[in-house]
């Protein structure tokens, strides 16, 4: 009777096992999930024309502060007109904290954005600082005339921005990558649906398209060649399940 026991009882041990194996795989994987790259942006609210006004990031994961970010740059802007944009390379204080100043020479409402890069995430908070007198009542609110050229400023989704990386030292014939982070709610927006839209018109009116895929949270990627040295415009289209649709245009020169 025993002699029969024995296959039975080698069986429960093999299934215990395999789900204590399966268990101990389960709980690895939830380790193996990274903590959120949280970035706390501060900008005064106000300032005088010409007063130099400083801007600080603190970056954190969790409960450690992140003193050795990829990239943090501060991003500076008037109201309507995002174009003209100005990149500021912070100061690491290698405490988690990054800086850096700037004064302005005229009266406006300016939005400072960080972008900071770090540990495989990117995430890109802003805040709006008024200088002197703030904008005008003729301020034009967006430059309206620049339709689809707005550069995503005005976006029609709130809390939604997006972070175009321009490629450097781009030449013809040679495989380019291009790359795009998207935030939503100050948070990467995942599992958009991304489109390079890329054309030149004094070589041909045929645009092509390109798909960009999703490397690390937030963050669409795609590789491109450009046949022939010019202007190229490059627009992306970004669209989700929740009706989402935005578009950012710019320009890359090309060798």
């Amino acid at each position: 009777m025993k002699t029969k026991l024995w296959p039975l009882f080698i069986g429960l041990v093999v299934l215990i096992l395999a789900a204590c194996g399966n268990a101990g795989k389960d709980s690895g994987s939830n380790d193996d999930i990274p903590q959120l790259l949280e970035v706390q942006l501060e900008v005064q609210e106000s300032a005088d024309v010409n007063e130099m006004i400083p801007f600080k990031a603190l970056v954190t994961q969790g409960d450690e502060k992140i003193s050795d970010a990829d990239e943090v740059e501060f991003e500076i802007w008037e109201e309507g007109k995002k174009e003209d944009s100005e990149m500021l390379e912070a100061k690491n204080n290698k405490d988690g904290t990054y800086e850096a100043e700037k004064a302005f020479e005229h009266d406006g409402v300016f939005t400072v954005q960080v972008h900071v890069t770090a540990r495989g995430l990117h995430t890109m908070p802003k805040k709006s600082v008024t200088v002197g007198e703030g904008a005008s009542d003729d301020h034009d609110h967006g430059d309206h005339e620049h339709g689809d050229h707005d550069h995503g400023e005005h976006s029609n989704t709130e809390g939604f921005s997006m972070h175009f990386v321009e490629p450097e030292g781009v030449e013809k014939g040679q495989e380019t990558k291009l790359v795009v982070h998207l935030q939503l709610e100050d948070h990467p927006m995942e599992n958009a649906r991304v489109r390079y839209e890329i054309w030149n018109d004094d070589i041909s009116d045929k645009h092509e398209w390109v798909d960009g895929e999703e490397s690390v949270a937030g963050e669409y990627s795609a590789n491109f060649t450009f046949e022939e040295a010019g202007t190229y415009s490059v627009q992306i289209h970004v669209q989700n399940d929740e009706g989402l649709h935005e578009h950012e245009e710019h320009e890359i020169e090309v060798k």
